[in-house]
């Protein structure tokens, strides 16, 4: 059991499956089979039946298939139909316990997102979204003390999923755009270029964008291929953002989008060679969300910026700053509705973003094909999306630090730091705590030499310590970090 239990990467299941310099293989066929079996019986057990509707599909990587042909034949042994979705999106995966013609009672979706080429994973769905942590112990014990009894029942049937889901989006887009001048076409005359970094997402190009008229010239690495020869499939990497940058201006493209390996993340670029990522991918969507539900409440993690928080409010927004992890921020998104605050949108500065129309579903895809419904509108006035944030402020001075902690007992000693950080603010008279704060020590620095404000959180899964600092005058992060680091040398840390 403790081997399974080390594949436990949150609310999924992520390992090693191939041989590299770097580390050991601990993700096989093996561990693939016990959890795939693991899942079946849990969701028996959670749904009272037996036979059930399960859909399986991959990303890019390159032990993607042979992971795949095992999930499948396994839950095959034990009676289940399968619907075999080929390559996919995360997404897209989940979908298929919504989409009518298919109606799966849960789903599985073999990614690592963006981590090097020799990890892989797997990720599952029921009708309820997906997993949360306790779910994957329950599976992970499912997968040791399992009682399931083989059966002749099985079925297989090749499903494109694919191109069904992409067919749902064109529709969702054009029934949006209502476009008086070409309904079908409301993207003609416009270039807009994909990068999907080889990773599952190449489909948006073609079946997406060429579908509603746009000319998709210039775009890049949309073809699947796990070495990820090009550049790491994360729209948070620098090289990948300078890629498709770089793309839009040398095509004169209108607009550049880029995926993750998986599909459940996005980015854009604007005409300009501008990324649209973070924060003014937040602001842009808020925008949106904003205008169709005004009021909306706006949940965001915990590293994005007062000037962000301004912004919301001036769309009349309220502006909920929660905790790291993309999960976190989509169940309190979740949360505040079942309590009666209404929230339609919850969103990470990775880029996973969860809208409520779309099941609170991080989609990268459907994230675009709301953007591309403003891209469309704001054409045919001769606009460009870019001016939908042009009031956001950016901070004059930004950076992030990573604090080691270099201890076994990491977690009980950071957490010792950050209560006497917040007593040490507590009785200053430079700085501040904010009303609300749900994660790590915020602080409010707004003095004159300071002007800003820093962030100091555990990490989620590494012993460190993150600091984020930002300030709106000159030198004001490098005065903010003197404090900071006169505080932690009582701890013997330093950045």
């Amino acid at each position: 059991m403790e081997r399974l239990h080390e594949l436990k990467n949150g609310t999924d299941i992520r390992g090693v499956s191939l041989d590299n310099k770097e580390r050991p293989v601990n993700l096989t066929t093996n561990e693939v089979k016990l959890i795939s079996k693991g899942f079946y019986e849990w969701l028996q057990n959670n749904k009272k039946e037996k036979n059930l509707k399960v859909a399986v599909g991959c990303d890019s990587r390159l032990s993607g298939e042979d992971f795949k042909k095992e999930v499948i034949n396994t839950l095959l042994a034990y009676g289940a139909k399968v619907y075999d979705c080929k390559m996919a999106t995360t997404p897209a995966m989940f979908m298929t316990t919504v989409i009518e013609d298919y109606n799966c009672d849960g789903a599985i979706m073999i990614t690592a997102s963006h981590l090097p080429y020799y990890y892989n994973g797997l990720k599952f769905f029921t009708k309820d979204g997906g997993v949360d942590k306790k779910d994957i112990d329950e599976i992970i014990n499912f997968s040791v003390n399992n009682s399931l009894k083989e059966s002749n029942d099985g079925r297989l049937e090749a499903k494109r999923l694919i191109d069904d889901y992409s067919n749902i989006l064109v529709d969702k887009i054009r029934t949006a755009v209502n476009s008086k001048k070409n309904y079908n076409k409301p993207l003609e005359g416009l270039n807009i270029i994909v990068d999907a970094g080889n990773g599952s997402g190449g489909f948006f190009a073609s079946k997406v964008l060429e579908e509603l008229g746009a000319n998709t010239n210039g775009s890049q690495f949309l073809n699947p291929d796990g070495n990820f020869p090009n550049h790491i499939p994360n729209p948070e990497n620098k090289e990948a953002i300078e890629s498709i940058c770089k793309a839009v201006i040398k095509n004169k493209s209108d607009l550049g989008i880029i995926f993750d390996t998986d599909v459940d993340r996005a980015a854009i670029v604007d005409k300009y060679g501008n990324p649209i990522n973070k924060d003014a991918l937040i602001a842009l969507i808020s925008v949106i969300i904003l205008n169709e539900y005004p009021s909306s409440s706006i949940v965001t993690d915990s590293i994005t910026t007062d000037g962000l928080s301004r912004f919301i409010e001036k769309l009349g927004g309220k502006h909920h700053r929660f905790k790291r992890g993309y999960k976190n921020v989509i169940n309190e998104g979740i949360r505040l509705n079942e309590e009666n605050e209404e929230c339609h949108l919850a969103i990470e500065t990775s880029g996973h973003a969860a809208i409520k129309e779309n099941y609170f579903l991080d989609d990268g895809a459907f994230l675009v094909s709301k953007i591309l419904v403003y891209v469309a509108k704001l054409a045919e006035k001769g606009q460009d999306i870019g001016e939908l944030i042009k009031d956001l402020e950016e901070p004059l001075e930004s950076i992030e630090y990573r604090i080691n902690i270099d201890r076994e007992n990491y977690r009980e000693f950071g957490e010792g730091i950050l209560k006497d950080l917040e007593e040490c603010i507590k009785k200053s008279n430079e700085f501040k705590l904010p009303k609300k704060n749900y994660e790590g020590v915020r602080v409010i620095c707004d003095s004159p030499i300071h002007n800003g404000w820093f962030l100091l959180r555990l990490s989620l899964h590494e012993p460190l310590l993150a600091l984020n600092i930002q300030s709106d005058v000159k030198d004001g992060v490098k005065n903010i970090e003197e404090f900071i680091k006169q505080f932690l040398a009582n701890y013997k840390l330093q950045f």
